[in-house]
Parts: C-alpha cells; sequence; structure tokens
C-alpha cells in the first residue's frame, strides 16, 4: 500500500493537501487570536510561536499515519535536536509548518503551510497553503518524469492547472524580499534582462506567483533552509520552472548542509531560465 500511495502522486497530493488545510485552520486560532501565540526568539534568533509547533505536531501525525515507514523534517523538530539521516532515506518529508512566522507575528496575511516529499534529494510533491489568503497550490513530478501543479480554489473547490509564463517582451517581473538592494550587489544575473517591475512578498509565496505565471524571477542571496524551498521548488517544477544554485544546478535536498541550509538560489520560470547566463 505503501509502494502504491507513493507512486500515485495525484492522489497523494491530495491527501497532503487535506493536511495543509487543516493545519492552516489551527494556525488561524492563533492569527485571529482565539489561542494565544506566544512568539519566542529560538538559538538562532528566529522567531517560533505556539501556531508553528502545534502545526508540525499535527502535520507530522497526519503524514506518519498516512504513510508511516516515510520520515519527517520538521523545521521545528529539527531546531529542538532530532535529526533524520537522510543518507539511508530514499524518501521523506520536509515541513515548515509556518513559513513567514515574521509575517504572522506582524499580523500580515502571507504565512504558509509548506509540506514537500523528497524522493532522493529531489523535490517531487509540494502543498503550500496560505490560510488567511485562501490560496492553496500544489505539484508534483510522477515517475515518468510528468509533471503538473494546480492552484486549488477553496470556494468552488475547483483545481485551475499551472504553468511558468513565456518570457513577457515589456519585460520580467522580479520577486524580492525586503533585501533586495543587497542581493543585486551579490551577482549580476539580471542584468541581461529587461525588469519591468519588482514585487515584495514574504514567505513560499514568491515561488507560487512564479509558477502560477505572475512573475519571472526570485533571486535569493541570504540564509533559507531546506524545508523553506522544498515545498515550492515541486510545485514551480510540476508548472514548468526551477529553482536553482547560482552555477545553474537544481537544488537538491537532505543535505550537503548539516544544517539544511540551501546555497543562494534563483526561483525561475522554464522560458526565463532558457535566458539564463550561469557563471
Amino acid at each position: 500500500m505503501t509502494s502504491q500511495l507513493l507512486s500515485h502522486r495525484p492522489a497523494l497530493v491530495n491527501i497532503v493537501k487535506r493536511v495543509a488545510v487543516e493545519a492552516g485552520e489551527l494556525i488561524l486560532e492563533y492569527f485571529d487570536g482565539v489561542k494565544e501565540s506566544a512568539p519566542t526568539e529560538k538559538s538562532d534568533g528566529s522567531l517560533v510561536t505556539l501556531a508553528d509547533q502545534e502545526a508540525e505536531k499535527l502535520i507530522e501525525a497526519r503524514l506518519l499515519a498516512i504513510l508511516p515507514d516515510i520520515p519527517v523534517i520538521g523545521e521545528e523538530s529539527f531546531a529542538d535536536g532530532r535529526r533524520v539521516d537522510t543518507s539511508k532515506e530514499d524518501y521523506f518529508w520536509l515541513v515548515d509548518p509556518l513559513d513567514g512566522t515574521q509575517a504572522f507575528v506582524n499580523g500580515d496575511s502571507d504565512f504558509t503551510v509548506n509540506i514537500a516529499l523528497i524522493y532522493k534529494r529531489e523535490p517531487v510533491l509540494g502543498v503550500i497553503y496560505a490560510p488567511d489568503l485562501g490560496e492553496l497550490y500544489m505539484g508534483y513530478v510522477n515517475e515518468d518524469g510528468s509533471r503538473k501543479a494546480m492552484r486549488y480554489f477553496e470556494d468552488s473547490d475547483t483545481e485551475k492547472e499551472m504553468r511558468t509564463r513565456s518570457m513577457p517582451k515589456r519585460g520580467v517581473t522580479v520577486i524580492s524580499n525586503q533585501h533586495f538592494s543587497d542581493e543585486t550587489k551579490s551577482g549580476t544575473l539580471l542584468d541581461s534582462f529587461k525588469v519591468e517591475k519588482i514585487i515584495r512578498l514574504a514567505s513560499s509565496l514568491k515561488i507560487c506567483r512564479i509558477a502560477n505565471g505572475k512573475a519571472d524571477i526570485y533571486p535569493r542571496f541570504g540564509p533559507t533552509c531546506e524545508w523553506d524551498t522544498a515545498a515550492g521548488h515541486a510545485i514551480i517544477r510540476g508548472a514548468g520552472g526551477d529553482i536553482t544554485d547560482m552555477k545553474g544546478a537544481s537544488l537538491l535536498y537532505g543535505g550537503d548542509d548539516p544544517k539544511l541550509l540551501n546555497p543562494n538560489f534563483i526561483a525561475v520560470s522554464g522560458s526565463v531560465l532558457e535566458h539564463m547566463e550561469f557563471v
């Protein structure tokens, strides 16, 4: 049964979608003030709340109930010292139960639940849910190499397939975090492109915008962890794009870095990727 479900990724992604929605509903109880989120600082200086911790417990329990032999790496359990030797695992889950904790604490809506399935270091399934915005994105790559990405609409209970767009003639749309000015000093990846506009977002919604054909490039120079990108990577792969390092190699997961840190990377549509000039 386990192998059948792992091989049938359209069915599995729908199961994971329900897990993400359930975790999102729990998080909203904290966001709406029904429960006290009690933010504190972790040892690395980043914020953690009860919403992060409780959502991760829920997600891990649900994933282990579905596929008990597949280990789960979650941001909060990893921070608490729980480690999984992924070198011995073909499959494992990467979970960020609340991506964009600072936005969540600030009362901003663009925080997400991220769940990804990794197979032989590659992201093969991902779900990202922004519960306060009601946005849900999912994608997968099948064993035969075929792939798909969808946006789910809660109001109508319908799905729409997503593809990254062709490179716009009027110029590309770049997605940034708050440190874009610093990022542009760190490389020349955008020098060969006409930039029409820059938009700023928190959390992994940046990657989803590219997968959904609303933007083209998201360069990131600065620290991120594997659970920050894995779900979005599966989704953007399903939509025809990729996330690569600064030499053009797709990001891999499960670790070359003991802290599961990513290298600097760029999330990009398939069309723009064809025109990238890597050093």
